[in-house]
């Protein structure tokens, strides 16, 4: 008996391997997939790269390096600046003031922008923080007290931002980066070595207040010379106790051959004199003002804000008594000396500070005279 004939194209693929390539190279060519490869991924599993980085939309701190970078600069430029008051390496000199901070805010964001791109927002708040704690750094070191680091540090943090800024526009543009922020740190330094911005031009302001007593001049009077057991709540709401000045204890008045002395007390071992040549009674008294050696204990004043001395003096007060029928008008003028390099900021500080202690301490006398 005869076996049917098999056509060719039906014979085994596993027994003609020619024929099973031969085959695969003619799917291959009819744009189908060889069965070795694997099928594509769906649309919807593509990988997608990630997006290139952008500046964030707000100040991240989660990496707080860049901030002690710019505040171990400040610290490094405030060791460099404490010289004598009258020497080229002062802190009080402008080139330190306002260029320290300056670098301090160009160094944290330059030390940021390392990281990663940073926004508009982190340019400014950053170097705030980092003047922050570059100024408690000095208080810690007790390079700075408390007042002097209360006062100074609005300026710190705006010139920090400042700084910040600059160097934040420095980094987008792709300049040189390093170089400026080496300049930033060495620009006080340089400045300060070849003398440059170290005046102290003097400046003579005088601030003047008045309040409407309701009892005589002579009642009045009485309480301007002598003032004692004063207590700290009725006068410690002005802002010049609140930073850190302390509070008088007494003021109280006696008669020597040089005229009128008044002996004042206040808090931390402060003691002082007023002395008066010029005065009529119950009308107005003049008093300028006598320090000795030991008049301010040490630690009981920053140096820097001490009456009497570089950078700031009282000159003299004032007191007129002027009649209103069964009430007076009191009258205060305070002459003072400001010496700074930067008096721009100080005058006005030392106006609103004076200003404000005038106030306070006329209400304290018509409180006194008032009760009798």
């Amino acid at each position: 008996m005869t076996l049917p004939h098999t056509p060719d194209h039906e014979h085994d693929p596993n027994r003609d391997p020619e024929h099973n390539a031969a085959h695969a190279q003619d799917r291959s060519d009819d744009g189908h997939r060889p069965a070795s490869e694997p099928p594509p991924l769906p649309a919807s599993h593509a990988v997608v790269p990630p997006p290139p980085p952008t500046p964030s939309n707000k100040p991240t701190f989660s990496n707080w390096w860049p901030l002690l970078g710019g505040a171990l600069i400040g610290l490094i430029l405030r060791a460099i600046f404490s010289g004598e008051e009258d020497g080229r390496f002062s802190p009080m000199l402008p080139v330190f003031l306002l260029l320290a901070p300056l670098a301090v805010g160009a160094v944290t964001v330059y030390l940021a922008e390392r990281v990663q791109p940073r926004s508009l927002g982190y340019y400014v708040l950053a170097p705030m923080i980092s003047t922050c704690l570059f100024v408690l750094g000095s208080m810690a070191m007790l390079w700075e007290g408390a007042i002097c680091a209360i006062l100074i540090l609005p300026v710190f943090m705006l010139v920090g931002a400042f700084g910040g800024l600059i160097m934040g526009v420095i980094c987008r543009m792709k300049w040189k980066s390093r170089p400026t922020v080496y300049s930033f740190v060495a620009l006080p330094v340089v400045l300060a070595a070849f003398g440059v911005g170290n005046e102290t031009p003097q400046r003579f302001e005088h601030v003047e207040r008045s309040v409407l007593i309701q009892a005589a001049p002579a009642e009045v009077w009485k309480h301007l010379l002598d003032a004692d057991h004063i207590q700290a709540a009725e006068v410690d709401r002005a802002w010049m106790y609140r930073i850190g000045v302390p509070t008088p204890l007494a003021g109280v008045t006696h008669r020597s051959e040089r005229g009128l002395v008044r002996e004042v007390r206040m808090g931390k071992g402060i003691h002082f004199r007023q002395m008066s040549s010029d005065w009529q009674p119950q009308r107005y008294v003049r008093w300028q003002y006598l320090f000795e050696e030991d008049s301010v204990p040490a630690g009981a004043l920053d140096d820097h804000v001490r009456i009497g001395g570089d950078y700031f003096d009282l000159r003299d007060t004032t007191y007129t008594l002027t009649p209103r029928g069964d009430a007076t008008l009191l009258t205060i003028r305070m002459d003072y000396r400001v010496s700074t390099g930067f008096n721009w900021y100080t005058v006005p500080l030392a106006d609103w500070l004076i200003g404000d202690f005038s106030e306070v301490i006329l209400d304290f006398y018509r409180q006194r005279a008032q009760a009798g």
